[in-house]
């Protein structure tokens, strides 16, 4: 980050460059009453600002301006800020309210600090999110690297024998708060988020409703191909649920066992024991 160039009277600046400093740096800006928090990055340096300013701001975190910068943008796409907002930009919004509300995902285990995110992904995703990361070292960012990797899942998953990794997908223990049932399913995929619209235009979470739409497929996943184009066009129900392409909306608190990691927001993190659950609404000021 360029500081000289972006920051001006008034405002005050911070390049955190581990957790340890991006969290010392939140504190200060704790004791300034700030009218606006400005992100520059990706959806990845979201997610460690919004995990970290929970236990500092508390209810206070003032509204947020993003100036996306990274190779993944999907919360700035979401809420329509473009690539080169400036922070100046993102002042003068906020002096006339332009402000919409996301509610994160919130992930939590006993003993942690809960992570906050907008896009989480076990089984398959994981695999597709390691695939996007290589096309990343090859230059593709945002749209291009989403679609690589999902063409390299589903050919990955198509080309491999019964026995693929990809298709044997992860088992996961699922503890329903409402009931107090458990049930244990094999799932291909599970991908979940809390936002409007994903890059690309694709939409595998159906139609968007308010709060955590998720979608779970069954392992292995059948006729791929037929399924994988329905679903990112946003089909849902029918002869998909009944293929096992399993879509939930609005979902309520669930505590997931994962034997394998999962991802927030492009981030792996290790499996185990999480709760997930819809978080507080957090502001944002958009164009």
């Amino acid at each position: 980050m360029n500081l000289k160039q972006k920051i001006g009277p008034g405002v005050l600046a911070a390049a955190p460059t581990t957790n340890e400093e991006l969290t010392q740096a939140l504190r200060s800006f704790a004791t300034h009453n700030l009218d606006l928090l400005i992100i520059d990055g990706g959806d990845g340096t979201v997610r460690d600002v919004i995990s970290a300013a929970a236990a500092i701001f508390g209810e206070s975190l003032p509204p947020l301006a993003l100036l996306p910068s990274g190779k993944t943008n999907a919360l700035a796409l979401d809420l329509g800020v473009p690539l080169g907002w400036s922070v100046e930009s993102a002042i003068a919004a906020h002096t006339i309210g332009q402000v919409q509300t996301r509610r994160p995902i919130e992930v939590s285990r006993d003993g942690e600090t809960p992570l906050r995110g907008f896009i989480f992904g076990a089984g398959g995703f994981v695999m597709a999110t390691e695939f996007a990361q290589r096309t990343h070292r090859f230059g593709a960012i945002d749209g291009l690297a989403v679609g690589l990797s999902l063409i390299g899942a589903v050919a990955q998953t198509c080309l491999g024998g019964s026995h693929n990794r990809w298709r044997l997908g992860d088992r996961v223990e699922i503890f329903n708060h409402a009931t107090g049932e458990t049930s244990v399913r094999d799932f291909y995929l599970l991908l979940g988020s809390t936002l409007s619209r994903l890059p690309l235009g694709i939409k595998p979470l159906g139609k968007a409703r308010a709060g955590f739409d998720v979608l779970a497929v069954d392992a292995p996943p059948r006729l791929l191909p037929l399924s994988a184009c329905a679903v990112v066009m946003g089909r849902e129900g029918g002869w998909l649920e009944r293929l096992g392409y399993h879509h939930s909306h609005n979902v309520p608190p669930v505590r997931l066992t994962l034997q394998q990691g999962y991802i927030l927001d492009g981030e792996q993190f290790p499996g185990g024991t999480i709760e997930l659950r819809t978080g507080t609404p957090i502001r944002f000021v958009t164009p």
